[in-house]
């Protein structure tokens, strides 16, 4: 038997191949037509000379092709590389070498980076262009897409997959040069697949499991993947559908008004996002109304927000529901090092000082520097780690896969650096990542805590918080804040209701303003960026003078 991601999207596709798969504002594609046109697609690329293992980039925004590309990919036993269509040319060529890229899938619109990078990159012999409304001219050699469908053939008649086909996502970079962080696809669907029970650890055994509960349903589930294809948490959310005979809506542009106008036309169940730098937008466009009816959106079909990679912040929730008292908010953690880790599901009123709280699965511990497990309650700082179906490590990086694939007594864990301590009740209060973490005066201070402390504050929108140095304390902590309207809060303004969340070592001493807080497409903090404006003028406004921290 074989776990494997193609295999499972054809199971879907024999039992249920009449429903819609994938729509967006213009069309649909039932799962026969996905059949049929990753079945082309698959076909076109071997017939360019791409292998088992061989590496295919998707560089695209939202879109029914790039999901069509991402199964004819694991259709044809290639692995599949998300290239961020925010990368400029030398991070395109950096992504495109370090993978060995062999062939490219793009949109138009990227057509002028593509073919300025592809001379420096001549392992790249195939190039397909999707239509996008752009006229810039094609890359030297490329071909169209449909062209490419359209000369190919339709069967499904491909060699035996296995288990052990590799999947692989490129980390977000925004710390560091990405990583392709390689999984069998059997332990990427144990773990976030839906090929484990989260409460009971109990694995899936029959392949047909998920897609025979999905044609056994009255009506399919409506998933609205927001965040970009590149980003694990949405490209997992749209395979969950695709094993489960769900719809999913692919839209490549965000906005808030136009997430509450998705969810009227196509009655969206459930939506995915990344944490407050998409729901706050959302949650203010839904109190403005429809702009265009001036009426209130439709969203009664909306049952499921889910975030994972940036934790809701506690002033949003309360937020969230109060407005929407029936949905269900869910944060889960994990990163493309580790698979999902645990689910924290939003209560009014929960207690929130100190960092979000999650609840692991079986498999996820918080451990420290030897391998000892942290104690419930002891108050002690550990790492989370997790362990059982877990990367094999990074690809062409030997020395970064030691750093975070560790083995403690023989158990190997994936470290990929997250900070969190575990409390008297087993739950794990989530501190951030130690390669962003602030030593002031010996106190490790975790900027998340601090961000979610100032977007408590009415006026401040979003905030990304970093460290300094400092004669005195080695680093201080500081902030970069996105206010909402004119409003320019000073330090002494927001005191009170920093008071409330965090300890007073933790309090930012400067602010920098910012006309918007840059974050990746899939809304990940970029604290390179932030540090650099820090570093390029002088602060806004300063605490006042303390002799404490």
């Amino acid at each position: 038997m074989s776990y494997n991601i193609a295999d499972l999207v054809e199971h879907t596709i024999d039992l249920m191949p009449e429903r819609v798969a994938l729509v967006d504002d213009s069309r649909s594609v039932t799962y026969a037509e996905l059949e049929d046109r990753a079945n082309r697609l698959a076909h076109y690329l071997q017939d360019q000379g791409v292998k088992p293992g061989d590496k295919v980039g998707v560089y695209s925004r939202n879109t029914i092709e790039a999901v069509e590309a991402m199964v004819a990919i694991f259709k044809a036993r290639a692995v599949m590389i998300n290239v961020n269509y925010r990368y400029v040319e030398n991070e395109l060529q950096y992504i495109f070498e370090n993978s060995d890229m062999v062939a490219l899938i793009h949109e138009r619109r990227y057509s002028d980076k593509v073919a300025n990078v592809l001379p420096n990159v001549p392992a790249i012999k195939s190039v397909i262009t999707v239509e996008d409304g752009t006229d810039l001219p094609l890359p030297p050699t490329a071909v169209e897409y449909e062209a490419a469908l359209a000369g190919s053939r339709g069967e499904r008649d491909f060699e035996e997959r296995s288990s052990d086909d590799i999947m692989m996502i490129y980390t977000g970079g925004t710390t560091g040069m990405p990583k392709g962080v390689m999984w069998r696809q059997e332990d990427w669907w144990r773990v976030l697949g839906g090929g484990i029970n989260f409460y009971t650890g109990v694995f899936v055994e029959d392949e047909w499991e998920q897609s025979k509960g999905g044609a056994s349903g009255n009506a399919p589930m409506v998933r609205y993947p927001i965040p970009p294809l590149i980003h694990g948490g949405a490209f997992t959310a749209t395979l969950h559908s695709l094993f489960d005979g769900g719809k999913a809506v692919m839209l490549p542009e965000f906005s808030g008004h136009g997430v509450w106008r998705a969810i009227e036309r196509h009655g969206v169940n459930m939506i995915f996002i990344t944490g407050d730098a998409m729901a706050r937008p959302m949650l203010d466009a839904v109190a403005e109304g429809n702009p265009e009816t001036v009426e209130p959106y439709q969203h009664s079909s909306l049952w499921v927000l889910a975030s994972s990679a940036a934790l809701f912040s506690p002033a949003f929730k309360d937020d969230f529901i109060e407005r929407f008292p029936n949905a269900l908010i869910t944060d889960s953690i994990g990163s493309s090092e580790t698979g999902f880790g645990g689910l924290a599901v939003a209560a009014k009123g929960a207690t929130h000082t100190g960092g979000p709280r999650v609840k692991i699965d079986g498999s996820t511990k918080v451990i420290d520097e030897e391998g000892n497990e942290v104690v419930a309650g002891s108050g002690q700082v550990g790492m989370l780690a997790r362990t059982g179906n877990i990367p094999l490590g990074y690809y062409n990086d030997p020395v970064k896969t030691a750093e975070t694939f560790k083995v403690f007594n023989g158990v190997r864990y994936s470290i990929p650096g997250d900070y969190a301590r575990v409390e008297e009740d087993g739950t794990v209060t989530m501190l951030g990542r130690g390669s962003v973490s602030i030593n002031s005066g010996g106190e490790k201070i975790y900027p998340e805590e601090v961000e979610g402390a100032l977007k408590a504050h009415p006026e401040i929108f979003d905030a990304l918080v970093v460290g300094v140095p400092d004669e005195r304390w080695g680093q201080r902590v500081v902030a970069v804040v996105q206010c909402r309207g004119e409003s320019r809060p000073t330090l002494e303004e927001l005191r009170p209701t920093l008071v409330k969340e965090i300890s007073s070592y933790k309090m930012p001493r400067s602010l920098w303003y910012a006309d918007e807080i840059k974050r990746s497409p899939a809304g990940k903090p970029d604290y390179k960026w932030a540090k650099a404006q820090t570093e390029a003028r002088e602060a806004d406004n300063h605490a006042q003078a303390s002799s404490s921290k």
